[in-house]
């Protein structure tokens, strides 16, 4: 019972911390030596998710972020990242890419996370993702060829360069202006990477305008 009781103290004070924006770097986020550059309009603070669609921490956090990503003004972008660390997570990637050609990725990326979680199903054969696909309005054939395609080769690629220049071990991460990084074990819970996100934004408009 006492270590419940901390535990919800702990999340208590981290809350309250975030909404006076009187973070702690290096302790409740990292700050990278070298920005990364953003992909959004100028005037935009962009937040980027990390994930993997295997990784259950990264499951847990989908409905706490998205309900917390409607909440934002207009000034916010947010972003989704696919991990890649080799195996299964490129593969994954790789799908998430795919449907993001197709035009299906707002359509199935919870539908995805839930068949890996829920349905027990990895996922990951090119059979597999295809057929997946096909209950999204497209043939297998098109999806095979988009799983296959070269642009998509490239914008996997291209996540993993991003990755590494996020300096990202693990996820799911939260990163706020190419410049800031929160995980799981910074924030405290899952549940806290939004507020802290939400703080290191208000941070970045008072950068912008002193």
């Amino acid at each position: 019972m006492f270590k419940i009781m901390v535990a919800a103290l702990a999340g208590l004070s981290l809350s309250t911390l975030a909404s006076a924006q009187s973070l702690v770097e290096g302790e409740h986020y990292q700050v990278l030596d070298e920005a990364v550059p953003t992909q959004v309009e100028e005037g935009q603070i962009e937040v980027t998710e990390a994930f993997w669609y295997g990784c259950p921490h990264c499951y847990s956090l989908e409905d706490p972020l998205n309900a917390w990503v409607a909440e934002q003004p207009d000034d916010v972008t947010f972003l989704r990242m696919p991990a890649t660390m080799g195996g299964d997570w490129n593969k994954h990637a790789t799908a998430f890419y795919a449907a993001q050609e197709l035009g299906i990725l707002e359509e199935m990326h919870d539908d995805f996370f839930d068949a890996i979680h829920q349905d027990g199903r990895d996922l990951t054969d090119i059979d597999d993702i295809a057929e997946f696909f096909s209950d999204y309005g497209v043939s297998e054939e098109e999806a095979r060829q988009a799983l296959t395609s070269f642009g998509v080769k490239s914008q996997v690629n291209q996540a993993h360069a991003r990755m590494r220049a996020f300096e990202l071990m693990g996820v799911p991460a939260l990163i706020v202006d190419g410049r800031y990084v929160i995980s799981p074990s910074s924030a405290g819970s899952l549940e806290n990477m939004p507020k802290i996100a939400a703080a290191l934004i208000e941070k970045v408009r008072d950068d912008r305008n002193p």
